[in-house]
């Protein structure tokens, strides 16, 4: 049904990004920090190893269970400066809310709500703040995100680094530290079962994610990101879409008494993250939602087959919540409430690890996203 592995990726590896290589650099990176865990008991503290290889980690301290991230936006801030001159300052003000949403979005995933959010704000070059009024709207950018999360802006860094960033760009990341509410547990998909309803939560288009394969097509195109899309907004305007925050839905569902068995953040590696968890359980979406229609045009230049489609970009799916039997209509209402578009979409079943995405024939085996860190020597 679906391509063989290494033919999903030539698009995104065209564009020099290899999912291949960076996971494997990221489980090698794990498996050595899992031999630091022991070191937190010096401080009194404990680290969650089961959270290792989810988007934050978790580790236990004064009594209180908490969640640590870091987060990049890639390559998006290129984009926002290439398309500076035609939409303004607000290209900047967009891609700092985007970076924001990036962190705040991995760390609510174990259950844990932002408490502090640090920004990381490297420049090519110092005179990139002297145009004040893009200085000003990342700023604004950053500050709204961190209002929308809930989250205290903590302050930061912002090294000049000349030759290692180029002279004009901005790279964007941040750290979040988050806290599990009072009575709760991480959520590391322990309770995950056969049975349970996945709710996915629509995405605003492109989020953080594909940046790099978007500016590639967007050279290809002999209207670069001027090229009209079919509701007649441009190409790059659309990419400029800021990621939708689902810190507050994470908020709602762990106050209430919906049972919240896994929650995913859909970003790099597409539908792939439904089986992010390291259970032998299927994920069979049976209802996807509509594509945006920049990730629709993307698909199209790119020439993209289906599998490499859902295993690159959100595809519309910007958040994935597994919940009991029952309560994805729970889910749906309240995400509602938030203005957000969300359906029942998919059914965890039993067999082995892999993804079913039956409306686009396309499955994914386990051996397509593995994140396991291994126990050092």
């Amino acid at each position: 049904m679906s391509q063989p592995p290494e033919g999903r990726s030539s698009a995104y590896s065209s564009a020099g990004v290899n999912y291949t290589a960076l996971d494997a650099g990221k489980r090698n990176a794990l498996t050595q920090a899992l031999a630091t865990s022991r070191l937190l008991s010096a401080r009194g503290g404990r680290a969650v190893d089961e959270s290792r290889g989810e988007p934050a980690f978790v580790f236990e301290s004064g009594g209180q269970t908490f969640a640590f991230v870091l987060e990049g936006l890639g390559t998006k801030s290129i984009i926002a400066r290439l398309l500076e001159p035609q939409v303004g300052a607000r290209a900047f003000e967009n891609v700092a809310y985007d970076t924001v949403a990036a962190i705040v979005n991995d760390l609510c995933c174990v259950g844990a709500l932002p408490l502090v959010v640090n920004a990381y704000f490297a420049t090519g070059s110092s005179d990139w703040y002297a145009d004040e009024q893009r200085q000003a709207a990342l700023l604004a950018g950053w500050r709204r995100g961190c209002v929308d999360a809930g989250a205290v802006w903590g302050g930061g860094e912002s090294p000049s680094l000349p030759d290692l960033v180029a002279e004009g760009d901005i790279e964007l990341a941040g750290s979040a530290v988050g806290l599990v509410p009072q009575g709760g547990e991480p959520i590391l998909g322990a309770q995950l079962a056969a049975g349970d309803e996945i709710v996915l939560v629509a995405s605003s288009g492109l989020h953080a994610n594909g940046s790099s394969l978007a500016r590639m097509v967007a050279g290809q195109l002999p209207d670069g990101y001027e090229t009209r899309l079919p509701s007649g907004r441009t190409f790059g305007d659309a990419l400029l879409d800021p990621t939708v925050i689902y810190t507050p839905l994470v908020q709602s569902l762990l106050a209430s008494e919906v049972g919240i068995h896994y929650l995913s953040h859909i970003t790099g590696h597409g539908l792939l993250k439904l089986m992010r968890p390291r259970r032998d359980l299927s994920y069979h979406v049976t209802n996807l939602p509509e594509v945006p229609e920049v990730l629709a045009f993307l698909v199209a230049q790119a020439g993209m087959s289906a599998a490499a489609a859902y295993s690159t970009f959100n595809m519309g799916c910007g958040f994935a919540v597994y919940c009991a039997p029952g309560a994805g209509a729970e889910v749906v209402r309240r995400a509602s409430e938030l203005g957000l578009s969300a359906h029942v979409a998919c059914t965890v079943e039993p067999g082995p690890r892999r993804v079913v995405l039956s409306e686009v024939e396309v499955v994914f085996d386990g051996d397509e996203l593995d994140l396991t860190p291994q126990r050092a020597a």
